[in-house]
């Protein structure tokens, strides 16, 4: 089964109806409403994070969820969860170059990296974020497999531990559907074995 824990976002529904036109075995969780111990009772399969207002720490489970299940099974970040595996492993975030709220952007992708898989190397994106990683304070597990027009990281990934995440929405009618079911899908075909 597919989690994917609900960061309290009004596009938390639309990630779960994009995952779920490629397998409809996912459920929602609320970020305050579950404990670690009961999401390991779940045994989840994947793990999504979906976005959410405010910083990391305003997530409830999620750090703590990114930190057990990293190396474990495959986890998608999104927006806020991207800004959360950041955090729970080891970087920081900054101000985005320019604040972007429920805008469109071309990005660039690295379309070897595994999430990028079949896309197109630039791709417009809906992006509704103030924060980014910080490249500076970033592990060097990390990939950075995408930029924004200025700059401002939209991927980071850890391929050989299956953590996958974008800032950008794939699930938002702003972002090419193309690319958002594409990234999805890829990040479905990830096995939930994982060696590092």
């Amino acid at each position: 089964m597919k989690v994917l824990i609900d960061n309290y976002d009004s596009f938390t529904y639309n990630l779960y109806q994009l995952i779920g036109s490629f397998d409809p075995d996912i459920v929602v969780v609320k970020n305050d409403e579950i404990t670690l111990d009961e999401l390991k009772k779940m045994n989840p399969t994947h793990l999504i994070l979906s976005p959410g207002p405010g910083r990391p720490e305003d997530s409830g489970i999620s750090l703590a969820a990114a930190r057990y299940y990293a190396n474990r099974i495959p986890i998608l970040g999104v927006c806020m969860g991207l800004e959360v595996l950041a955090d729970a492993l080891g970087g920081r975030l900054k101000l985005a170059n320019t604040l972007m709220h429920g805008k469109s952007d071309k990005i660039t992708l690295d379309t070897s990296d595994p999430l990028f898989d079949g896309c197109e190397k630039t791709a417009t994106v809906a992006r509704y974020h103030s924060l980014v990683a910080d490249l500076d304070t970033l592990p060097g597990i990390f990939d950075v497999p995408a930029l924004s027009s200025d700059g401002d990281i939209m991927a980071l990934t850890i391929p050989s531990m299956n953590i996958y995440s974008v800032q950008f929405h794939p699930e938002s009618v702003m972002t090419d559907p193309k690319l958002g079911s594409q990234i999805i899908k890829n990040f479905l075909k990830c096995n939930a074995t994982v060696t590092a």
